[in-house]
């Protein structure tokens, strides 16, 4: 059969695409950015790849006629503003006018479960992108889950965080929400099992794993797998505002997704039926073991996709590989070159395993500070870390950065800024040769926006003295440990 995959490089669309080649299907992607894909994944060789933007309605004419199926698989929890429940309608509706002009048999949604009548805004949004699809004349099926727990997934990252961090905590009310968590596996167990299943046509279903938790609980059973002792208190005065920017500075999330979370988390998500069960026989894993198979993942320095790795508007759009080439006209620079004499391939396996659990080298505690005041405004801070400490690829986050170009053939990695900052912002490290010696070439490039931009970089000017000129001296001179 012949499949569209939208929101082929999100969390979910990065993880069903191997299902469904090992399934035999021949496979077409659709991805805002060709390059990223291509660049990013083993598969870029064995399926199709098409562009197209759901906002922009004539760039979905790339569609093929002959599709059987079609995944929607687009969502925007982490989109910034008021426009999104906007903007996801719209997306919806264009989806569905392009698939009508195809033979596609059968549209599979995942959303989440949205059994509360008193809605959030984001389920609200979902249950509308929902009877849109269903409007579309074409055969559907609905997936509704909870939180999903898998490595790199908000909700297990959110959870972990949490309870890493935080020998005491003093939560809101919503931690004794219900919910019915699911394991990633079996998430992908049911939109692989419900693919032209006649069965599951026009058909929506809650599926969720065998264990009904309160927030608390789960945050509990994860300190118990991890052999930590965890006291939660939990206090009715804490605002969904107050809440989301506590959210926001304690985990990796940004304050936008920070709130799209608290907001759903007043909304029990429990499994209204089991009639998923009927049509997809499986047995899913517990809550425990989901956890176990999520750090056996992390452990192992494999995980497949990450939440982090979904390019958020507020930031980025959709053309950011354009910015590979740095700009040279309106730019302030810093340059830092560093010579050596050790071998040239051991100090870029310093560059490639920068930030992350490694850090960045020098004074930590000056990237930690800066990642806390991005986070104080709304930014996406340090937390964020890498998706993988052995591997990094263009699209992957790294800290406050998004990498923009990873080439070890050519000793260069490209950073594009996705901090606070009133401008915009590259950083470039790449092992240059020169009259036959060796050096580190360590550029820090900055478009101002305006006179306020201009005062941030000479405030900062001061910093990056000492700054990058340490962190290049202490990447040519690192020895793993």
């Amino acid at each position: 059969m012949r499949i569209l995959l939208t929101g082929a490089n999100g969390y979910i669309g990065t993880r069903l695409l191997p299902v469904l080649l090992e399934e035999g299907h021949d496979v077409v992607c659709m991805v805002r950015d060709k390059r990223r894909f291509a660049e990013e994944s083993d598969f870029g060789n064995k399926v199709k790849i098409i562009t197209g933007d759901l906002l922009q309605p004539e760039s979905l004419n790339s569609i093929p006629e002959d599709i059987d199926a079609a995944y929607y698989l687009v969502h925007s929890m982490s989109s910034s503003g008021d426009k999104f429940s906007e903007q996801e309608f719209e997306s919806a509706m264009h989806f569905v006018k392009a698939i009508q002009k195809t033979k596609c048999r059968q549209l599979i949604y995942l959303t989440g479960i949205v059994n509360d009548e008193d809605l959030s805004k984001h389920l609200t949004s979902r249950l509308a992108v929902e009877k849109e699809l269903k409007k579309s004349g074409i055969a559907y099926t609905i997936l509704r889950a909870a939180i999903i727990i898998g490595s790199g997934s908000a909700s297990f990252e959110i959870i972990r965080d949490l309870t890493e961090k935080l020998p005491v905590m003093v939560a809101p009310k919503w931690v004794n929400t219900l919910c019915q968590p699911i394991a990633i596996r079996d998430v992908l167990g049911y939109l692989n099992g419900i693919l032209m299943n006649e069965q599951a046509f026009n058909q929506t279903f809650d599926i969720g794993g065998p264990d009904v938790l309160t927030y608390k609980q789960m945050m509990l059973q994860y300190a118990a797998s991890r052999n930590l002792k965890r006291w939660i208190i939990t206090v009715p005065v804490l605002t969904p505002k107050l809440s989301s920017l506590w959210l926001n500075l304690v985990t990796s999330v940004p304050y936008s997704l920070a709130r799209s979370l608290v907001d759903s988390m007043k909304n029990e998500v429990v499994c209204k039926d089991e009639l998923i069960k009927e049509v997809v026989p499986r047995i899913c894993v517990s809550y425990k073991k989901a956890l176990k198979l999520a750090f056996e993942k992390i452990e192992q320095n494999s995980i497949v996709s990450s939440w982090k790795d979904a390019l958020n508007r507020g930031y980025l759009d959709s053309t950011f590989m354009d910015q590979v080439k740095v700009p040279q006209k309106g730019t302030l620079e810093y340059k830092v070159k560093m010579p050596f004499e050790r071998e040239a391939a051991e100090v870029f396996e310093n560059i490639w395993g920068i930030g992350g659990t490694r850090g960045w080298y020098y004074m930590d505690w000056l990237w930690n500070l800066r990642g806390f005041l991005d986070k104080l405004f709304g930014g996406v801070g340090t937390r964020r870390g890498r998706t993988s400490n052995v591997s990094l690829q263009a699209g992957d986050v790294l800290d406050f950065w998004r990498v923009l170009l990873a080439d070890k053939k050519n000793t260069r990695l490209l950073l594009y800024a996705e901090m606070k900052v009133p401008g915009e912002a590259w950083l470039e490290l790449k092992i240059i040769n020169h009259h036959g010696k060796s050096f580190l070439s360590q550029i820090a490039t900055f478009r101002p926006s305006g006179l306020w931009g201009r005062i941030y970089w000479y405030t900062m000017y001061p910093f990056h003295l000492i700054l990058f000129k340490g962190m290049a001296k202490k990447i040519t001179t690192y020895q793993v440990k």
